[in-house]
């Protein structure tokens, strides 16, 4: 099991997970090495094939501990200057009608749900605040949300923060 932490805290985990295991997380969470073989280098890193790599990043995915590999893009390298962190409010019986509008978006990067009195939160990036504000216009007369029911909170100043998780196995004291 994998607890929330923040940078230099120690994740316990249960047993399932060898001492591999907890090395090939803590490398995944570095940079790739774009090369072609780039599980290769991961798996020498580690002390393992590069077979053996993907076979255990599959068994981590399969088993949850491991959502997803994905890039992290810099938005504004693309073009992408402005953003806005929207909320609305739902009627429990609209949420999945509500989500797929906005999903249909590509604008859309993130879109969650809460359990709180604004039930949907979700991100929109693009190339201006007035390309958000006529992508936001439409989601609102599509999905018919009023001003009133809504949350616009956009970006103001970005601020990068780089999380890594130290992963040690449980009943370890972390002193290495």
């Amino acid at each position: 099991m994998f607890l929330p932490a923040t940078r230099g805290d120690i994740i316990r985990t249960e047993n399932e997970l060898d001492q591999i295991d907890l090395l090939l997380l803590d490398a995944l969470q570095d940079d790739l090495p774009l090369i072609p073989r780039p599980w290769k280098d991961i798996g020498d890193q580690i002390g393992v094939s590069e077979e053996e790599c993907l076979q255990r990043i599959s068994r981590l995915k399969e088993s949850g501990i491991i959502r997803t590999i994905s890039p992290i893009l810099e938005s504004r390298k693309f073009g992408l200057n402005a953003g806005s962190l929207i909320a609305f409010q739902i009627p429990e019986e609209r949420i999945d009608e509500v989500a797929g509008i906005i999903n249909s978006y590509p604008e859309v990067s993130h879109n969650y749900r809460r359990d709180h009195h604004y039930s949907i939160w979700f991100t929109i990036a693009g190339g201006t605040e007035e390309e958000i504000e006529l992508i936001l216009s439409d989601i609102q007369k599509r999905a018919g949300i009023s001003d009133e029911d809504m949350i616009n909170l956009p970006t103001i100043k970005s601020y990068k923060i780089d999380v890594r998780f130290r992963c040690i196995p449980e009943g370890s004291d972390g002193q290495d």
